[in-house]
């Protein structure tokens, strides 16, 4: 699966740095799964038919769900990003129309995604998550499911390994920062939180749309 590697677009790092989901290193595979077997989970309890993914990067969720069964999509801001997608959808003898180029800001309820949006690791990298929160309550019909690093875990986590000692181990591109608590509590002012799961490192909620 292509990935971008750490690629830069208008001075911010886009999709992944490294192919995290085929790593070889024991610990990376064993964080991941805990990761994949969280999102898996949550998705596999809602049953969607349809599944848009905010954020999709190079389209590994995007693939593995319509591999699936499900009618999925998604989108990233990154025009580069969404090439990757097309072409890792192409290299799978699936469609590359279902990714698209847009912006968690732009988003309408003109978008028609289906039962379930999923938002993964993106509302770190905003300025303004408020933002984010709001045009997702535009476009969620009933489930959302998103997710965060855990702070200060990540970070600790990031300096026992040697990474990013200079910044106290944030990764490049995190703007914000929240605990387990703090994530609930801001994603509680916009949706009802349905479950929380806590793959280490990552808070993850499960969502409903507020009648």
């Amino acid at each position: 699966m292509k990935i971008s590697g750490g690629q830069e677009e208008n001075g911010l790092v886009v999709g992944n740095a490294y192919d995290k989901y085929g790593s070889r290193n024991i610990i990376v595979r064993r964080l991941m799964s805990g990761f994949e077997s969280a999102l898996a989970g949550l998705v596999a309890a809602i049953a969607p038919r349809a599944v848009y993914e905010v954020g999709c990067g190079e389209g590994y969720w995007v693939l593995r769900w319509t591999e699936e069964g499900k009618t999925a999509s998604g989108c990233d801001v990154s025009p580069a990003v969404i090439g990757l997608a097309r072409e890792n959808a192409v290299a799978r003898g699936l469609s590359p129309d279902v990714f698209s180029v847009a912006s968690i800001y732009d988003l309408t309820g003109a978008r028609q995604p289906g039962e379930l949006v999923v938002c993964c690791e993106v509302l770190e990298h905003l300025d303004d998550p408020r933002a984010g929160l709001a045009a997702l309550q535009r476009i969620v019909s009933d489930y959302l499911i998103v997710s965060v690093p855990r702070e200060p875990i990540w970070r600790a986590l990031n300096m026992a390994r040697g990474k990013y000692l200079g910044q106290l181990g944030n990764t490049p591109g995190h703007f914000q920062h929240w605990s387990a608590s703090g994530f609930r509590r801001l994603v509680g002012e916009y949706f009802d939180v349905v479950e929380v799961r806590q793959p280490l490192p990552w808070t993850m909620l499960l969502c409903r749309k507020r009648p």
